[in-house]
């Protein structure tokens, strides 16, 4: 997990995967407002992020989520739905673009760029 993420759990758990890389400014939620609550209630739900998954700089993930095994979720998508295995993603809301040909036998070794 890089640098300023947000990781909200008020509203579900969250699950991230081995060897799965999260981009900087990247917002998981697990709570948000209901629009159609005459009291501005919220909803929630857990977020589940599979091995190997690859999550973009400033992507958003909303409640309810799972992001298959070795998928990816481009800079700056917003993910409404959950996302198969080895699917790539993009767009507000987040769609198919492609899928990954990988064999996902990589293990991170994550250094921060400043100390």
């Amino acid at each position: 997990i890089n640098s300023e993420c947000v990781v909200d759990a008020r509203g579900g758990s969250v699950s991230i995967g081995e060897d799965s890389d999260i981009g900087s400014q990247t917002q998981i939620w697990t709570l948000e407002h209901d629009p159609h609550d005459d009291d501005h209630g919220t909803r929630g739900g857990s977020v589940s992020i599979g091995d190997h998954v690859w999550i973009a700089t400033r992507a958003t993930i909303l409640p309810g989520v799972t992001i298959g095994r070795g998928a990816v979720v481009a800079c700056g998508s917003i993910v409404t739905k959950d996302v198969p295995e080895l699917a790539i993603v993009a767009g507000t809301p987040a769609k198919q673009i492609g899928t990954r040909r990988n064999q996902l036998k990589y293990q991170l070794n994550y250094h921060p760029r400043f100390r």
